[in-house]
């Protein structure tokens, strides 16, 4: 499939693919989503629940390691230890990544994002004192976790190009991976998605959105 390299609203980069008409991070801005959801209303959130030394964080869609590379910027700039695990079945290539230039935009260490993409796969390793990155390569329905994760980054492509990502069975994964009072955090306000998540018993709440959306969801687990 068709990859290209565009520039997002907020002067940050992202991949596209045109056949989909569909972007890795959001073509309002790749970095102010990412901070808006995963950092602002999932991270943040969960942090603020209690007095927490030590995180674990599943993402459904590693991509471009955007995610991963802000939330190490977290860990460092507040020294809470991250353990993070990334799902990608089709890893960026390292031109790509290279292109993107989070770093610079982040005034964080490009040796930073370079370990994330050159560290191996299938096995944890130290980025930081306070960041540990497990990087797995599989499809998200091959997930097996019970009671694992504090916090879910569920960055998938959107249910209008890939449905299936997005159905109760799938959505069930998350639910079963995260630890009592876990939390789920997406981009996506899609209302079947909401009363799937209702339906597996989380609690949800619809917030506002990044640039260019209206709302995004948060979901908690009981």
């Amino acid at each position: 499939m068709k990859r290209e390299l565009i520039q997002t609203g907020d002067g940050s980069w992202t991949i596209q693919l045109p056949d989909w008409d569909e972007q890795y991070h959001s073509k309002h801005g790749a970095i102010a989503e990412a901070k808006h959801v995963f950092i602002q209303n999932g991270l943040q959130h969960k942090l603020a629940s209690g007095s927490i030394s030590s995180l674990s964080v599943l993402e459904f869609g590693f991509g471009t390691g955007l995610n991963a590379l802000l939330t190490l910027g977290y860990a460092r700039q507040h020294q809470i230890k991250i353990e993070y695990t990334g799902l990608e079945a089709f890893p960026v290539q390292q031109a790509e990544w290279q292109a993107m230039h989070y770093s610079e935009m982040l005034s964080m260490s490009p040796s930073d994002f370079e370990a994330m993409h050159q560290g191996p796969w299938e096995e944890p390793f130290a980025v930081d004192p306070k960041f540990t990155l497990l990087k797995k390569q599989i499809t998200f329905d091959q997930l097996a976790a019970s009671k694992e994760y504090d916090l879910i980054y569920f960055d998938a492509f959107g249910p209008r190009v890939q449905p299936e990502l997005w159905q109760r069975e799938l959505l069930s994964k998350t639910y079963e991976a995260l630890k009592p009072g876990g939390v789920w955090v997406s981009y996506c306000a899609k209302g079947d998605v909401r009363r799937d998540l209702q339906a597996l018993g989380y609690t949800v709440e619809r917030l506002d959105g990044p640039p260019g959306k209206r709302h995004m969801l948060r979901a908690t687990k009981p």
